[in-house]
């Protein structure tokens, strides 16, 4: 794949172009350190838009699903979807409301959704998915049998037609506002995990491991 991304009508930022971009590495990076994507797509009922988890593999997002669901019944032949990853840096606070924002990084994809068939690759799919939440636990827990693999839907889509979009920094304030006396800055935000929380059913003595103990994000 090209090392930018395709720039077309859907993915041309025209809002802050200045804070848009096309570069695969910057888009990939921000895929690898969200945990929750929201995927829009047309149904029967009309347009439609799920959180979902997913991982990437090389230039592709995967996502997943029960068989059962009805919003992803529809993708045996392929299906346009968009995919939009969001991470939250912060509240950016400024003299006048109107110019109140927040400091965010974004990615997001246009494609064909593509049901993945293929049994070993299904059972990669779902290792992607364990490593990219919680690394080092696909290996430490039971792995998916051949009734639950036919019982999910794997959905795939090419990271290619996409776009970047960040902001950073400060309040951006009218030179008007500037002496109007208001605090202005940033609230910073950031994932922190809490103390891991022992599952009252699991057998005793049984010790946290060591990528619970010291999770984090990214």
């Amino acid at each position: 794949m090209p090392d930018d991304l395709r720039k077309t009508n859907r993915t041309t930022i025209t809002r802050h172009d200045e804070r848009g971009s096309y570069d695969r590495e910057s888009a990939n990076s921000i895929i690898d350190e969200g945990m929750v994507a929201h995927v829009g797509f047309d149904t029967e009922d009309g347009p439609t838009v799920i959180p979902m988890t997913y991982a990437r593999i090389g230039d592709e997002i995967l996502l997943h699903g029960a068989v059962a669901s009805r919003w992803l019944s529809g993708f045996a032949k392929g299906k346009p979807v968009s995919v939009c990853v969001t991470l939250l840096d912060g509240l950016v606070l400024a003299q006048s409301a109107f110019s109140h924002s927040m400091n965010y990084r974004s990615v997001v994809c246009f494609g064909t959704a593509t049901l993945v068939t293929d049994y070993e690759q299904k059972q990669a799919a779902f290792k992607a998915f364990l490593d990219h939440l919680v690394p080092g636990r696909w290996e430490d827990c039971r792995q998916p049998d051949a009734k639950e693999t036919g019982a999910t839907i794997v959905l795939s889509v090419p990271i290619d037609e996409a776009s970047v979009k960040v902001r950073s920094g400060p309040p951006k304030d009218a030179e008007k506002d500037l002496g109007l006396g208001y605090w202005t800055g940033v609230i910073p935000l950031e994932l922190t995990p809490g103390s891991p929380i022992p599952d009252p059913l699991m057998e005793p003595g049984n010790a946290a491991p060591e990528y619970v103990r010291r999770y984090k994000r990214p």
